[in-house]
């Protein structure tokens, strides 16, 4: 009997496909086939390089602090699950399963895997609408990172708006903007396919920071002001740095990406010292209760993706660059993290 498997990290830039026999189903479990799982970049390559946080320290819930953990010790990441979002269709359902039904199509947080066993009551996963082609629901994750972070800076009709990298949350982002009202929105990048999708989705100016002064030629299109909101999504310092640079005196900032490492290229004692910006962290889906609760939930914010791409709002056309095989994908993360002139956001096929 040919057992299913999974793809999982089990060192830094070290990863196995690892066979795993599937449990009896329990009451209102279903079981579930993969179709077509996605990854997010920046969080994964943090992993995969062993440069996450959580090698060294914990996050301490209580406190909103991270601790070093005692003796100089690493904290156990590995083996780990890669993967974020994933399309599939439920297999089997346990006894008293009524959620969902065989042969439904679901779409979720669900790691790379052949086949999946949860309960049917996940807070995440969900019926797959069926307006929703399988690209665009393994993009709901940057979608909703991208409308927390326009919603966060306050993106307002006629506003200027920079958005600096353009992986999918930044794209999502350049998309989000202009829904929102922004003017102008200029992608800063320096990959050329992601240039180009950028111009595609309405980016009304992309530059390369490696070629300009990204800070000095946005105050030059903005007639010296700057832009009222700059939205930093490549986890750079240098980024960052650039982004402050860009924002009009009063401006907000909001850094979206986990950064890591010695802030290296990032100067807080320019530009920041002196032009009174606001910079609003957290524009995370997991960090609740959000600023504006109890109005907006996570499930309202999920909600309100789903409606948006259900109402053609937003594309992912070109988005999803490698597409590859199952059986590639150990290859197609070596990719992702050597070559990222190459790629936009992976996504793994199973049929």
């Amino acid at each position: 009997m040919v057992m299913p498997r999974e793809l999982v990290f089990t060192g830094p830039r070290t990863l196995e496909f690892r066979e795993y026999e599937e449990p009896l189903l329990k009451p209102k479990q279903i079981r579930v086939k993969s179709i077509l799982t996605a990854e997010k970049h920046g969080t994964s390559l943090a992993i995969y390089r062993g440069e996450s946080p959580f090698h060294g320290k914990r996050y301490d819930d209580h406190l909103k602090l991270f601790i070093p953990l005692e003796g100089g010790r690493k904290h156990v990441v590995y083996p780990r699950h890669v993967g974020n979002m994933t399309v599939g269709i439920v297999m089997e359902t346990g006894e008293g399963a009524s959620k969902f039904k065989v042969g439904d199509r679901i779409y979720g947080y669900l790691p790379v895997r052949e086949t999946h066993t949860v309960d049917e009551d996940s807070q995440f996963i969900w019926k797959a609408p069926p307006e929703l082609k399988n690209e665009e629901l393994v993009c709901v994750d940057p979608a909703t990172v991208a409308l927390m972070a326009v919603r966060e800076g306050c993106v307002r009709v006629g506003d200027n708006v920079a958005v600096f990298g353009l992986g999918a949350i930044g794209l999502m982002t350049i998309q989000m903007a202009k829904r929102a009202g922004a003017l102008m929105v200029i992608g800063i990048e320096p990959i050329e396919l992601r240039m180009k999708l950028a111009e595609k989705y309405g980016a009304d100016y992309v530059l390369n920071p490696n070629s300009c002064d990204a800070g000095l030629e946005i105050k030059k299109l903005t007639e010296g002001l700057g832009v009222d909101v700059s939205i930093e999504t490549s986890g750079s310092y240098r980024a960052l740095h650039q982004a402050i640079r860009s924002t009009a005196y009063g401006g907000n900032v909001v850094p979206v990406s986990w950064y890591h490492g010695d802030a290296v290229g990032l100067d807080l004692g320019e530009e920041w010292h002196f032009n009174r910006q606001i910079m609003v962290s957290g524009a995370r889906t997991e960090s609740e209760p959000y600023r504006d609760h109890p109005r907006w939930t996570r499930s309202r914010l999920y909600a309100t993706v789903i409606e948006l791409f259900k109402r053609r709002m937003f594309t992912v056309e070109g988005m999803l660059k490698p597409i590859v095989s199952f059986e590639d994908a150990i290859e197609a993360y070596r990719l992702i993290d050597e070559k990222p002139e190459e790629t936009v956001k992976l996504a793994i096929s199973y049929v």
